[in-house]
């Protein structure tokens, strides 16, 4: 039986690695529920190729609307294996820090909180203000993991596209759902 993932898409700029991160599930046989919020779908219309959303749809396994606040997912007794936002918006993040279960993305997120499952975010803002730290603690703080789309510039990156793959593979390998899939470092001999 394969692991049922969430992954939400905000409208934060990064439709890459939201692309990046449904590659990594689909690479570890995971079975994804999409959720996508109207903001990113402006988002993909700006960042990413004609098709791209299509392509990100079309990796899933279940699709919910934002509004569906009676969708599966959110509810505790879905079994999931986690969920990763990706990109989480600064929206999305002070959302869940304060349990403002507005949406399918909000309250899938929270589900994962209360029922102690992994919750990656993505958050996606630079640079950040007070707000944006207090709530990455506040969601930290409840057992949920910040990683920040921060390139690993060891790797020697040429394109934008190595640096979602190795960003999607790492928050993907925090699921722990199967062998590593990021490119580790390692020291030069």
């Amino acid at each position: 039986m394969s692991a049922r993932v969430v992954l939400g898409v905000s409208g934060a700029s990064g439709a890459l690695l939201a692309l990046a991160v449904a590659e990594a599930l689909v690479r570890v046989g995971a079975d994804i529920d999409l959720v996508v919020s109207s903001a990113a779908k402006l988002t993909f219309a700006t960042e990413a190729d004609m098709g791209a959303l299509e392509r990100l749809q079309g990796m899933a396994a279940h699709h919910h609307a934002i509004g569906n606040v009676g969708a599966a997912i959110a509810s505790g007794s879905c079994p999931v294996a986690g969920m990763i936002v990706a990109p989480c918006s600064m929206r999305s993040l002070a959302a869940v820090a304060h349990g403002l279960d507005d949406n399918l993305l909000t309250r899938a997120a929270s589900v994962q909180l209360k029922e102690r499952r992994p919750l990656i975010l993505l958050a996606r803002e630079a640079p950040l203000t007070l707000a944006h730290l207090r709530n990455m603690t506040a969601v930290t703080e409840m057992g949920g993991i910040i990683l920040p789309p921060v390139p690993a510039f060891y790797l020697k990156p040429q394109t934008a596209e190595e640096i979602a793959t190795q960003i999607g593979a790492r928050a993907v390998d925090l699921l722990r759902l199967g062998p590593a899939q990021a490119q580790a470092w390692s020291p030069s001999p």
